[in-house]
C-alpha cells in the first residue's frame, strides 16, 4: 500500500481477483492474433503522435493537427495527443478550436493535471476566465491526492506551475517539483523550461541560462529552450540573445514567441521598419496573437498614430477581453522609451482588468516613482512586496525606501536634491549651484525651462542600481535621467569622473526630454547632452581615444539612423563610450547645418510625435544623404585629430611589445606609429632609459595631444620628471593634462601637493577645486584648500573647507580644530571656544592652544560686559 500526499490509500494489484475463465487452444490463437493486430495498430498510432509532436516543434502546426487526428482515429487519444492538438490550434490563433479540443480531452482524461492546467491557459481566450480559475483549482485538488513519487516528469512540472499560479513559494516549487522532474526524466524539456522561466521571473538570469544549457545538451532540437536562453540574455547580452533566437527560428521558423522577442529588441534599437516585418511574419502564423498585436499598437503609439494604436489594441483584446498582458506590454515598452505618463496609463488599464496582476502593479509603481508621485509609488511597491515576498524588484525597492528616508533633502528654485547627510554637507550646495547654472544656460539655448527636477545621489552603487533599474548591478552607469528625475552614483576617485560634467549632461537630458515630451531617439538625446557638456567646458568634452581609432579602422561606422542601436547593443564598454562620442559628433554635424534655431525646431517636431526620419528629412535633408555626409564629417574629424600619427596596431604576434630592438626596427619603417611608440616608452622606462623615454613620450604628445586616456603620455612623462627631480617640467606637463581633461583626478591631486610646497595659493585653490569636482570625499584636499583660503584672506571659505575636512576623519583633527578656532574667534567666539577645546583634547600639551583659549574666553567675557573684540585671524598660527 502506498500513501499519497493527502493520505489517501492506493490499493496494490494483489487485491484484485483473477477471473476463473480459461480459453481453448483455438481461442488462444485468435486472441494472440488480435493482440498482435492491436499492438501493431497501437505502435503505428504512437508513431503518429511522435511525428505530430515533431511537426509541432518545427512549426508545421497544420500537419501536427492532421497527424494527431490520425492517431486519434487509430485509437491513440492520449494526453500527449490532446496536448499537441490544443497547442497547435493555439499557435495558429484558432482559440475556439483549441477550447473544443481541451473540452473533449478532459472528458477522456478528467484526472489529468496537465490537461486541467492547459485548460486554464486556453479558456480565457474564449471568454471563460472564471472556468480557467476553476480549472486551476481542480488541477490543484487532483495533484493534492497524488503521491509525488508516482507522478511523471510532466505532471510534476504541471503541479509546480499550478502551485506557482496559486501563490506557492518559488523556491519550494523549484526544489520539490521542477528539479525532481529533471531527475525523473532528464530528456523531458518541460522541467528545464519551467525552471529557466522561474529563474528569469526572479531575475536570476545566470541560473536560467544554466538550466537551459543542460537542456540543450540533451534536447538540442527544442526551440522553446533556445527561447528561454534568449530571454536570459535579453537584459545584458543582446548578441548572445540574437544567436539563441536564430537557433530557435532555425528549428521552427514560425516560433512566434521568438519572433516577438526579436521584435522587442528591434523596438529597443528604434528599428521600426524591421520590427514591422518581424511582426507581420508572426501575425501570418497567428493573426490574433495578443502580444504581437500589442506590439503593433505600441509601434502606432511611437509613430504618433493613436487611431491605429486603438485599433490594434482592440484586436489584441478581441478573444480575451480582460487580458492584462496586452496593456502591460504596451505600457512597459512605452516606459522603456521614457514615456512614463503614457506607460502608467496603460498599466492602470491592465489593473482595471485584473487588479491582482502583479507585473502591471510593479511597473505602475516604478512609473509613479519616476514621475514624482512618490508616496503613491512607494505604497504600491509595498503592496506588491506583501503580495509576493519573493519578488526581487519589489523587495529591493522596499529596502531602498528605508535608506532613502535617512537622506538629507536640499531645496532650491525648481530643484530637490536628496543625498547622504555627510555628502550633502560636503558638496550639496555645489550640486544646487551647478544645476541652477545649467538651468539658466540651457533655458537660453533651447528656449525652455523644465519643471521641478529631483536629483537623488546614492553613496552605495547598488542602491543607485536598484533605484534606477530595480536590480543591483548596472556597472558602468554613473547617472540616469528619467525626465524630471535624475539618479546618480556619488562621485569618488575610482574610476575618476568629473561629477560636474555628469550632472550637466543629465540635466541637459531633463531639458530635451521635456521639450520633446520624451519622444526623441536615444542617440539624439545622448548626443545633445555630450555636445552641451563640451560646449560649456571644453575639458568636459569627449576626446578622441586611440581605442576609438582601432574601432574606426576595423568596423564600419554607423550613420545617423544606426546610432541608437550602438547604444543598446555595444560589444564592449569601449564601444559604448564610442557611441557617446559619435552621438556628440552627430549633433555637432546637425547644428553646423541648421544652427541652434534648427535644432530647437527638430525637438519641437519630435514633441508632436513625428518620426525622427521624417523630421530630419524635412529640417536637414534626405536621410540617405545625411548618413553619407555625416560619415564624411566624422572621418574628416578623425583625420584632423592626430593628423600625422600612424594608428595601426600590429596584429597577432607580429611584434613583441617587450623587445626594444624589434620595436625600433618597426619604428624605422613607421616612425609615427602610436602603438609602437607607447610600447617603446614602456620598455625604456622598465630598463631605466629615462631620457630616451622622455624623448619618446614628448614625441607621442606632439603627435596626439588629445590623448588623455588611461596610461597616456602625459602621466608617464610627469612620473619620470618627478623621479628625476625636474619638478618645473612635471608641473608643466600636469597643467597641460589638467587643462585638457577634467577627469584627470591624479593630476589634480599631484598639482595640489606641488602648489602647497610652492606656497602657490591661487594654483592650489584652482587645482584643489578641480580635484573636488572628481572626488569630493578627500579630507586632505579640503585641509589644503583651507590653508590656501586662509593665506589669501578668504576666511569664510577657509572655515568652510576646514569644516568639511573634519567630516572626513582627518589624520590630525587637532590641527584643524585649532585653525577653525582662530578663524571663528572674531565672528563666533562661542563656536571658536568649542573648537579650541576639541584641539586641546587631541593635544593637551599644546601651549599656543591654551593661549588662544584664554584669548577667546577673554573675548567672551568682554562681550558679556558689552564690549567688543577685534581679534582677527593671524597668519602666524602654528600647528598644534
Amino acid at each position: 500500500m502506498v500513501q499519497s500526499i493527502m493520505g489517501v490509500s492506493l490499493h496494490s494489484p494483489s487485491n484484485i481477483r483473477s477471473s476463473p475463465y480459461r480459453p481453448s487452444g483455438d481461442q488462444h490463437w485468435l486472441a494472440a492474433a488480435a493482440i498482435v493486430l492491436i499492438l501493431c495498430s497501437s505502435l503505428m498510432a504512437a508513431g503518429l503522435v511522435v511525428q505530430a509532436e515533431a511537426a509541432y516543434r518545427t512549426g508545421q502546426y497544420e500537419q501536427a493537427i492532421d497527424l494527431a487526428q490520425k492517431a486519434m482515429d487509430q485509437g491513440r487519444s492520449g494526453v500527449r495527443t490532446w496536448r499537441v492538438l490544443t497547442n497547435a490550434a493555439m499557435a495558429m490563433g484558432r482559440y475556439q478550436q483549441a477550447a473544443n479540443y481541451i473540452e473533449r480531452a478532459l472528458q477522456d482524461y478528467p484526472d489529468s493535471i496537465l490537461l486541467w492546467l492547459l485548460a486554464a491557459e486556453v479558456l480565457p481566450y474564449v471568454g471563460q476566465s472564471q472556468r480557467a480559475t476553476s480549472s486551476l483549482d481542480l488541477a490543484y485538488r487532483l495533484a493534492s491526492r497524488r503521491a509525488l513519487e508516482r507522478m511523471s516528469a510532466e505532471d510534476l512540472v504541471a503541479t509546480g506551475q499550478v502551485l506557482l499560479q496559486l501563490g506557492g513559494e518559488p523556491r519550494i516549487i523549484l526544489d520539490q517539483f521542477y528539479l525532481p522532474a529533471i531527475q525523473r526524466d532528464p530528456n523531458c524539456p518541460d522541467p528545464y523550461i519551467a525552471a529557466g522561466t522561474l529563474a528569469i521571473d526572479k531575475q536570476d538570469y545566470q541560473l536560467a541560462a544554466r538550466y537551459i544549457r543542460e537542456a540543450i545538451a540533451r534536447i538540442p532540437e527544442e526551440p522553446d529552450c533556445y527561447l528561454i536562453l534568449a530571454r536570459a540574455f535579453y537584459p545584458n547580452d543582446r548578441r548572445s540573445m540574437l544567436d539563441a533566437i536564430n537557433k530557435a527560428v532555425k528549428i521552427n521558423p514560425r516560433h512566434v514567441a521568438s519572433l516577438l522577442l526579436l521584435a522587442e529588441h528591434m523596438i529597443d534599437c528604434e528599428d521600426y521598419p524591421s520590427t514591422e516585418k518581424v511582426l507581420q511574419h508572426a501575425l501570418e502564423v497567428n493573426p490574433w496573437h495578443p502580444e504581437a498585436l500589442a506590439l503593433k499598437a505600441l509601434l502606432a503609439h511611437l509613430t504618433n498614430d493613436p487611431n491605429q494604436a486603438a485599433q490594434f489594441r482592440a484586436k489584441a483584446l478581441h478573444w480575451w477581453q480582460d487580458n492584462p498582458r496586452v496593456d502591460h506590454l504596451i505600457g512597459k515598452k512605452l516606459s522603456q522609451k521614457y514615456r512614463f505618463s503614457e506607460g502608467l496609463n496603460m498599466q492602470l488599464k491592465a489593473l482595471q482588468m485584473d487588479p491582482m496582476y502583479m507585473p502591471a502593479r510593479l511597473q505602475a509603481a516604478q512609473d509613479l516613482l519616476r514621475l514624482g508621485s512618490e508616496e503613491e509609488g512607494w505604497d504600491m511597491v509595498e503592496a506588491v512586496h506583501k503580495h509576493d515576498p519573493y519578488n526581487v524588484t519589489a523587495y529591493n525597492l522596499v529596502c531602498l525606501r528605508d535608506r532613502i528616508k535617512t537622506f538629507e533633502v536640499l531645496q532650491a528654485d525648481g530643484l530637490t536634491v536628496r543625498m547622504d547627510p555627510t555628502h550633502a554637507r560636503l558638496y550639496g550646495q555645489q550640486v544646487i549651484d551647478l544645476l541652477r547654472q545649467a538651468r539658466t544656460a540651457l533655458a537660453d539655448a533651447y528656449g525652455y525651462r523644465p519643471g521641478h527636477i529631483t536629483v537623488e545621489i546614492f553613496p552605495n552603487p547598488q542602491d543607485f542600481a536598484v533605484r534606477t533599474f530595480g536590480m543591483p548591478g548596472a556597472e558602468g552607469f554613473l547617472a540616469v535621467c528619467f525626465g524630471n528625475l535624475i539618479t546618480a552614483r556619488a562621485p569618488g576617485p575610482s574610476p575618476p569622473h568629473n561629477w560636474h560634467a555628469i550632472l550637466w549632461h543629465e540635466y541637459t537630458h531633463a531639458v530635451t526630454l521635456e521639450v520633446t515630451k520624451n519622444k526623441m531617439p536615444r542617440w539624439l538625446s545622448e548626443g545633445i547632452s555630450v555636445y552641451e557638456q563640451g560646449r560649456h567646458n571644453p575639458s568636459w568634452s569627449y576626446k578622441m581615444d586611440p581605442q576609438y581609432r582601432q574601432l574606426i579602422q576595423k568596423e564600419r561606422l554607423p550613420g545617423l539612423s544606426g546610432l541608437s542601436e550602438a547604444f543598446l547593443d555595444p560589444r564592449s564598454p569601449v564601444h559604448l563610450q564610442f557611441a557617446y562620442y559619435l552621438a556628440g559628433l552627430a549633433v555637432e554635424f546637425i547644428i553646423e547645418h541648421v544652427g541652434m534655431t534648427g535644432m530647437r525646431a527638430i525637438l519641437e517636431d519630435l514633441a508632436t510625435g513625428q518620426p525622427i526620419e521624417d523630421v530630419l528629412t524635412r529640417r536637414v535633408g534626405r536621410l540617405e544623404v545625411l548618413d553619407q555626409q555625416f560619415l564624411a564629417f566624422a572621418t574628416d574629424r578623425f583625420q584632423q585629430q592626430g593628423l600625422h600619427a600612424d594608428w595601426e596596431q600590429p596584429t597577432g604576434g607580429d611584434l613583441d611589445p617587450t623587445d626594444a630592438n624589434a620595436i625600433g626596427q618597426f619604428l624605422a619603417a613607421r616612425p609615427n606609429n602610436i602603438w609602437a611608440l607607447k610600447a617603446l616608452a614602456r620598455v625604456q622606462i622598465g630598463q631605466g632609459q629615462l631620457q630616451q623615454a622622455i624623448d619618446t613620450l614628448q614625441r607621442l604628445i606632439r603627435l596626439c595631444p588629445e590623448d588623455t586616456g588611461q596610461d597616456n603620455a602625459y602621466v608617464l612623462l610627469a612620473k619620470i620628471y618627478q623621479q628625476v627631480g625636474q619638478l618645473d617640467k612635471e608641473w608643466a606637463v600636469l597643467e597641460g593634462l589638467a587643462q585638457l581633461s577634467a577627469d584627470a583626478g591624479d593630476a589634480f591631486l599631484r598639482l595640489v601637493e606641488m602648489a602647497y610646497a610652492r606656497q602657490d595659493w591661487d594654483a592650489l585653490i584652482r587645482y584643489g577645486q578641480g580635484y573636488i569636482a572628481v572626488d569630493p570625499l578627500n579630507g586632505q584636499v579640503y585641509q589644503r584648500l583651507g590653508q590656501a583660503f586662509q593665506a589669501t584672506a578668504q576666511y569664510r571659505r577657509a572655515i568652510e573647507a576646514y569644516t568639511k575636512a573634519l567630516l572626513l576623519d582627518p589624520e590630525d583633527p587637532g590641527y584643524i580644530h585649532y585653525r577653525l578656532a582662530g578663524l571663528l574667534r572674531p565672528v563666533e567666539p562661542t563656536e571658536a571656544r568649542r573648537h579650541i577645546l576639541e584641539a586641546l583634547a587631541f593635544a593637551p600639551r599644546f601651549r599656543q592652544g591654551y593661549r588662544l583659549l584664554l584669548d577667546i574666553v577673554a573675548d567672551l567675557q568682554q562681550n558679556v560686559q558689552g564690549g567688543s573684540s577685534d581679534g582677527g585671524v593671524t597668519s602666524d598660527q602654528q600647528r598644534p
